[in-house]
């Protein structure tokens, strides 16, 4: 059996809603706290696109010209589209938008986005409103199953993030929850910041084998194909998909799947590659008999080889056979019919494999035609005879013929370096004896990846993958918001410190960090550690240090955090190290008559998903109001 949920949560929430806010893709999923094996994945979504399947949303908003929001999902692309395009260049488009965050060194809480149409908006607005879209829809759908109001006070709230994501990027998305009316800053324990493969780590433990493909034993499938291609043991019927109110319900048994009595107590670990649409991240897991708990063997590592390298390749693509300028151009121009353009090419991505033989034919929408004769002067046709790549053709229906090899190609860099990043994993002396490797994610579902992993890897490990892969963390998020002890030890992504001064010593200090205070001689920089980058962390360990105001008058103390991804470091001076953050402990409202010198306790906890500070002042014992920020310092 799992281990008890806290009886806490239980009181408190009555539902646990996770959401998947994927980088091309999202949705949510919902369990009762009574009833945790029931997971329920939402309803149905209006529209949707052809050879896909649409148990998520697009992850687009539209918003008026007027920056209120507008719609989410299929409703903002499909209304952004029909708009005359005198219109939509006033209204403000945004997709893929979640990359941001990964790729913003310097994240603020003004930290700008931009709309397709080119104007900028706060990218904190555009997140809570995507997230107050998914409260809202939660919500109702949970009203209309329950025939009650359903109070946001009833609902704990998972958010899942790449699990390579810096501290700032997990605070933000913290913030813009707070905007969307999911939580506070006065109740931070209703939301849980979960981690995308941790997730379906979790998911994965209870995976029973009619439930998952193994690369292994047959050939790779698309992860749409009609169950009797899969074999007939993988009969969806096991599933018991209940269509109630055209929600999903998928029943997790509350036991461990049998495929772990094959694991040894102990010895064997797991990998779990999550590959969605932006990131691809990793994360390296023992698990322990009977309970199921799960430990981190390898801080989580990734990058951004998620499946809109694909995207990304096809525009270079169209920009080597009709110009760069004329893309740029057709790109701000006609923004409509450039979505239209990537959603054809979606579908045909989609049905590449290995395997495939006759080509893949892409429409290109009229007024690609019509722009590129008013620009250029010749015909769209006439451009891809010119263009020396022999393998896109133009089809007399008006579509772009590529052969099966050319769409491969597309795929192959971002292909490359997902194999490579996972090669350079398996060579980590920490990554010895993996028996299993699961394949999750958006992107898990292609073919084409799956035959590279499974022949980079399936001699070293058996390459699994989940049936309803892509909704692999969606559930898993829900298991974790009802038990998120489950994960008992993390490994640090980077080291952290603040820095302090301390006694000089002749000859291990260098004389330049010498400072004489008052006839005393202090070393000054001097890193003082608070965990390695990579040390293993459990949950709930604390890291304690004390800390004194310099003046018995001084209210605020604040502290420089900093950080490295180095493990031996000696001075905040040294390269590498990064002031990362600030932690401010606010002395206001204790008491005045304590003695001179109060000692404020500080308590640091690392073992969780986001890192937690609290603080008490010694003398009184009370509890000292502490801040820890990574984004506004």
């Amino acid at each position: 059996k799992d281990s008890d949920a806290d009886d806490a949560v239980e009181q408190l929430f009555h539902v646990v809603v996770a959401i998947d806010f994927g980088t091309t893709s999202s949705g949510y999923a919902y369990s009762f706290t009574k009833e945790p094996e029931c997971i329920h994945v939402m309803r149905r979504w209006e529209g949707g696109d052809p050879g896909v399947s649409n148990q998520k949303t697009p992850t687009t908003i539209l918003l008026t010209p007027e920056r209120k929001f507008h719609s989410f999902g299929y409703a903002a692309r499909d209304f952004y589209h029909d708009l005359d395009p005198t219109e939509s260049k006033h209204w403000l488009y945004f997709e893929k938008f979640k990359m941001k965050l990964h790729t913003t060194g310097n994240l603020t809480m003004e930290t700008d986005l931009t709309a397709a149409n080119g104007k900028k908006v706060k990218a904190l607005e555009i997140f809570a409103y995507a997230l107050q879209f998914f409260k809202e829809q939660a919500l109702k759908e949970l009203s209309d199953q329950g025939g009650s109001d359903f109070e946001n006070t009833e609902v704990r709230w998972v958010i899942t993030v790449p699990a390579i994501w810096k501290q700032p990027a997990k605070q933000f998305m913290r913030q813009a929850a707070y905007k969307a009316g999911m939580a506070s800053p006065e109740n931070p324990e209703q939301l849980i910041i979960a981690l995308e493969p941790e997730a379906a780590s979790i998911y994965c433990r209870k995976l029973r084998l009619h439930q998952m493909i193994d690369l292994s034993s047959r050939a790779p499938v698309n992860g749409y194909s009609p169950s009797d291609t899969i074999g007939t043991g993988f009969t969806q019927a096991k599933e018991h998909v209940r269509r109630n109110r055209q929600s999903r319900t998928f029943l997790v048994e509350n036991v461990i799947g049998e495929i772990w009595s094959e694991l040894e107590e102990g010895s064997d670990r797991y990998i779990v590659v999550d590959s969605g649409g932006g990131t691809v991240d990793m994360t390296v897991h023992q698990i322990r008999l009977p309970e199921g708990h799960l430990k981190e063997l390898y801080k989580a590592t990734g990058g951004p080889y998620g499946s809109l390298g694909v995207d990304y390749e096809f525009e270079k693509l169209l920009c080597k056979i009709f110009g760069e300028d004329f893309i740029e151009q057709f790109k701000i121009k006609r923004p409509a019919a450039w979505v239209d353009l990537m959603i054809a090419f979606e579908s045909r991505k989609r049905a590449a494999a290995p395997d495939r033989t006759n080509p893949l034919n892409i429409t290109l929408p009229f007024s690609f035609i019509d722009y590129y004769k008013k620009f250029r002067g010749h015909s769209v046709e006439h451009a891809l005879r010119k263009s020396n790549v022999d393998f896109v053709k133009w089809s007399s229906q008006g579509m772009l013929r590529m052969s099966p090899d050319a769409m491969n190609a597309l795929f192959k860099p971002t292909i490359d370096q997902i194999v490579q990043h996972l090669s350079d994993v398996f060579d980590k002396p920490e990554v010895t004896n993996v028996k299993f490797l699961f394949l999750v994610g958006g992107f898990a579902e292609s073919p084409l990846l799956q035959q590279a992993v499974q022949s980079a890897f399936g001699s070293r490990c058996r390459v699994i993958i989940p049936q309803d892969v892509g909704l692999t963390i969606l559930k898993g998020a829900v298991l974790f918001g009802l038990d998120p002890a489950v994960i008992k030890v993390r490994r640090s992504p980077l080291t952290y410190g603040v820095g302090v001064l301390n006694r000089f010593v002749e000859g291990k200090h260098p004389p330049e960090k010498l400072l004489i205070k008052d006839g005393t001689r202090w070393c000054t920089d001097v890193f003082d550690k608070f965990i390695s980058a990579d040390q293993s962390v459990a949950l709930g360990e604390t890291v304690t240090r004390s800390y004194t105001p310099a003046k018995p008058s001084q209210l605020v103390i604040v502290i420089n955090i900093y950080s490295s991804e180095q493990d031996n470091v000696s001075f905040i001076t040294e390269s590498g190290v990064k002031k990362c953050g600030t932690l401010r402990l606010d002395l206001t409202g204790t008491d005045a008559s304590v003695p001179n010198r109060r000692e404020i306790k500080t308590l640091m906890q690392f073992g969780d998903t986001e890192i937690k500070a609290m603080a008490i002042d010694v003398a009184t014992s009370k509890s000292v109001k502490v801040g820890i920020d990574f984004l506004n310092y």
